[in-house]
């Protein structure tokens, strides 16, 4: 008995497998490529408990405003292996602050974070000795002024050359 012959480019099962295969396997590898990726490059924290984050919100932004209605302005400096900083008031004196610290965070991850405790470098002026590694930073400096909060500000630069561009 003769097998019947299938006429040339007929659709069958196994070609319906085969694109079946090829289309839910590239999806299945980007998803886990695109998973993979975000795992390693963010830990996805953004606060411990955003419960308790969203209580303080309204206190953190009556501090933010009643801060900027004070005029000061601070001047963040990074230049030859010198991180340094100076805190001014609307008229442009310097600002009496007891200590400053700063806390370099990677935009996206939690790798090289560290934190400074400036030295009094003059009048209303801190400094540290220390090479900050090139790429984008975002800098949270808190100045202690004698008050129950810190003077706060947050700045997000880019180091290149030891240097703020």
């Amino acid at each position: 008995m003769k097998t019947p012959t299938r006429p040339k480019g007929e659709f069958t099962g196994r070609h319906m497998l085969i694109i079946m295969l090829a289309f839910f396997g590239t999806i299945i590898a980007v998803n886990l490529t695109m998973a993979t990726l975000a795992n390693r490059s963010w830990t996805g924290l953004v606060v411990k408990n955003s419960y308790v984050a969203s209580q303080q919100f309204n206190e953190k932004a009556a501090l933010a405003r009643a801060q900027q209605a004070l005029g000061w302005r601070g001047e963040l400096t990074i230049a030859d292996g010198t991180v340094s900083y100076r805190l001014t008031d609307r008229s442009g004196d310097p600002v009496s602050a007891e200590a400053v610290r700063m806390i370099f965070r990677r935009p996206v991850s939690e790798q090289g974070d560290l934190t400074l405790r400036l030295a009094r470098a003059g009048t209303g002026a801190f400094a540290q000795t220390i090479k900050i590694a090139d790429g984008g930073w975002i800098v949270e400096i808190l100045a202690d002024i004698g008050q129950p909060d810190p003077y706060r500000q947050v700045e997000r630069v880019r180091v290149t050359g030891g240097r703020i561009r």
